[in-house]
């Protein structure tokens, strides 16, 4: 086992130089936080009267486009790291009426999706750090088209009302997120060796890809236990 996990080591320090991995360090903390804030929005929506709905949706995407247009010239890292923090708390929120949905379901789910997001995301991460420089970046293109198609397909599916069109878009959906873990790990991890120390805008992008995945696990998950119900009772 030490073996195992003494080689493990040397291929991250193989792999990243040391103010690659500092950076890492930074961004991984920062998306621990607004995780956490994320987490304080669904209490504040689960458990209080505080119903925000479309309004946490608007105000998430301002937070988020502040955040994007204000420079990272090292003086302002507080108020970027704020507004990082309230747009994980506006995406809680948002998140709030999803969740007290299961919660009734089966509150055992959203645990399940919980971890099995962070085995993935985890999975991922490693995945794309030990793999050869520059060998996922690829992706890219590959990713936007496929989101671009998703976003057509759930446009159609508005007036369509497809339930193989929606658990098309479900699936794919998860797809698409894994795939940007990879691709956003090592463009973070490029660009760091380009010169960019801009972690809380690295880590909003992680934080993006955190909760799509996790949004989906909930929902295919609910779907399932619905369903195995459905089953028992007929």
């Amino acid at each position: 086992m030490a073996p195992t996990i003494e080689t493990f080591i040397n291929s991250f320090q193989n792999r990243l130089e040391p103010p690659v991995r500092q950076h890492l360090k930074n961004v991984y903390a920062t998306l621990m936080m607004t995780c956490v804030s994320a987490s304080v929005g669904v209490f504040v929506d689960m458990y209080t009267s505080f119903q925000a709905g479309f309004l946490s949706t608007i105000l998430g995407i301002g937070l988020m486009l502040m955040l994007i247009a204000t420079p990272d010239n090292g003086k302002n890292t507080k108020l970027r790291l704020g507004y990082l923090l309230g747009f994980g708390l506006t995406s809680g929120i948002g998140l709030g009426p999803l969740m007290e949905y299961v919660s009734v379901v089966d509150p055992s789910i959203i645990v399940t999706a919980l971890l099995g997001t962070s085995l993935v995301f985890v999975c991922f991460s490693i995945a794309s750090m030990l793999a050869e420089r520059g060998s996922w970046l690829f992706l890219g293109g590959t990713l936007m088209t496929l989101l671009t198609s998703m976003s057509l397909m759930s446009l159609a599916n508005i007036f369509m009302q497809s339930h193989f069109l929606y658990q098309s878009h479900l699936y794919l959906g998860l797809m698409l997120m894994c795939g940007f873990v990879l691709f956003d790990t090592q463009l973070i991890i490029e660009k760091r060796r380009m010169g960019s120390k801009d972690f809380v805008q690295h880590a909003l992008e992680l934080f993006i890809d955190f909760i799509g995945i996790f949004r989906r696990l909930v929902i295919i998950l609910t779907q399932k236990e619905e369903q195995n119900r459905r089953r028992k009772r007929d």
